[in-house]
């Protein structure tokens, strides 16, 4: 029979915390120096290469130095919430994002950004059908549970290039990301009024596309028929490419 015994649970956790965290938790007593270090080293390149795997960009822009430093502090001091090594990169995406003090202040907004193609890609959803023929100012609306408008204020998709900025723009970077019927993920660069546009289809569906841009003029201080003739022109273009389609009628 197993021993379950609280002896045996204090020593299964002194020893995972001494392996997360050997410098500052000191290795149980009575065990061999040698295995132990064998252990640490499995424990923290599995991490590693997993987060290396799923983040290039983040570990080229700070550099094999910073970056095995940044792991072990995700390891030493995050506790996951689920024993899935497929969800080890959304466990991270959100820590970085609960840290102000980061290597890199882009860091966090970069990470998420090379989060969301094997989240979507993963994404157990269907995609919408081309509509054809449709008014999208006077058809109520939704937005593809496969179309994600994303909002950062850093140019995520040109960090870790050579022409990367230092410093944030003063305008927000507004990207699509969607997976095609292909499987294929796909980004886009898009302007701040149609990110919110498709964020505000997606919160809101069955209203329709001119109900949503009047909405977004008035939040602005604008007219309500101010972004009319803009925004007609993005929906239909995300008609085209099934970002959006008609919401089905009430049940």
């Amino acid at each position: 029979m197993a021993d379950t015994s609280p002896r045996l649970h204090a020593q299964q956790r002194a020893f995972t915390a001494h392996l997360r965290d050997p410098e500052r938790v000191a290795a149980p007593a009575g065990l061999d120096p040698r295995r132990l270090g064998i252990y640490r080293r499995l424990v923290f390149n599995n991490v590693l290469g997993l987060l290396g795997n799923g983040f290039p960009v983040c570990a080229r822009l700070l550099g094999e130095e910073a970056w095995s430093a940044l792991v072990g502090r995700f390891l030493a001091d995050h506790r996951a919430q689920t024993p899935l090594f497929t969800e080890l990169a959304a466990e991270f995406v959100q820590w970085l994002q609960a840290h102000p003090a980061l290597p890199h202040p882009a860091l966090a907004e970069l990470a998420h950004y090379e989060w969301v193609e094997t989240a979507l890609y993963q994404l157990d959803a269907r995609p919408l059908p081309v509509a054809t023929g449709l008014d999208p100012l006077g058809a109520p609306l939704q937005r593809s549970p496969l179309a994600w408008p994303l909002l950062y204020h850093w140019p995520v998709h040109r960090l870790g290039s050579a022409d990367a900025p230092l410093q944030p723009p003063a305008d927000p970077t507004g990207l699509l990301v969607r997976r095609d019927p292909d499987g294929q993920v796909r980004f886009a660069t898009i302007s701040p009024l149609a990110a919110h546009l498709l964020e505000r289809i997606g919160q809101q569906p069955g209203q329709t596309g001119g109900d949503h841009l009047q909405a977004l003029a008035q939040a602005h201080g604008l007219p309500g028929d101010a972004l009319l003739t803009e925004g007609a022109a993005l929906l239909q273009q995300f008609l085209r490419h099934a970002v959006i389609g008609p919401s089905p009628p009430p049940a």
